[in-house]
């Protein structure tokens, strides 16, 4: 074998889909690219206990790869009255790992949560400028329903609170 031939090695990972924990928040912050969402998964973590959000993981050997939460009681406005509608929000999924089926899974496991709970319906938001998003949620069933500015807020790590202004998208799925 020359230097310049490419030696390969071909990984296999089991991928855990579970609920977070204590213990994940920080690994959360995916080696300081969203630190700036520390009180975002503080918070979020405290709902789950709460029994109003769930925080869905794909865990590789004890480390979080990939996220999808859940707001269980959406008031978004989308919801048919007297059917339990849930929102979900946040997906993503490390860069090496993606393109690797595990943002699809993330769909699957948390569509299959909420059936478990009884929910008629589900959405997501995906930004008007992220096309993959969009094509991912409707390859697995979702339609685009409306628009939404996209306007929320959120405070850092450090107290300081950041306005964001993203045009979305918001699709919605039947789950029975």
């Amino acid at each position: 074998m020359t230097t310049l031939e490419r030696r390969t090695l071909c990984l296999q990972m089991q991928v855990i889909f579970r609920l977070a924990e204590r213990e994940d928040l920080p690994k959360l912050e995916w080696y300081g690219k969203y630190t700036h969402f520390r009180r975002v998964f503080e918070r979020t973590y405290e709902e789950q206990l709460r029994g109003r959000r769930l925080m869905l993981l794909a865990d590789v050997n004890g480390f979080p790869i990939g996220q999808l939460f859940i707001q269980l009681e959406s008031h978004d406005g989308f919801g048919r009255a007297g059917r339990k509608h849930a929102y979900l929000y946040s997906l993503r999924v490390m860069d090496a790992f993606q393109r690797q089926g595990i943002g699809s899974a993330l769909l699957r496991e948390a569509e299959m949560l909420l059936r478990e709970r009884n929910y008629a319906s589900v959405s997501i938001a995906a930004a008007k400028e992220n096309v993959g998003a969009r094509r991912l949620y409707e390859r697995h069933g979702f339609r685009v329903i409306a628009e939404d500015a996209g306007r929320w807020s959120y405070v850092d790590h450090e107290g300081v609170t950041h306005y964001v202004n993203e045009p979305c998208w918001i699709l919605e799925k039947t789950l029975r």
